[in-house]
């Protein structure tokens, strides 16, 4: 059974984020989301909206071609 998209989404931001060596808080602040809710984004437990998304993708300065080339 294939992993679960948020699951695999949550793990390429995560991964984004450590390349840029950032943390958490920061990460969250740059993307305008709360904290919480951004750490349950990377742990897979949030439906995360494409507006969402979109600002994850600008947050972090990642195209979301890359973002998704990612999953």
């Amino acid at each position: 059974m294939p992993v679960d998209i948020r699951i695999r989404f949550g793990r390429a931001i995560r991964r984004i984020r450590e390349e840029q060596e950032i943390n958490q808080e920061e990460a969250a602040e740059r993307c305008g989301l709360h904290r919480t809710y951004y750490s349950g984004l990377e742990r897979g437990v949030r439906n995360v909206s494409l507006l969402n998304i979109e600002r994850v993708a600008k947050g972090l300065k990642t195209p979301l071609s890359e973002l998704f080339g990612r999953l």
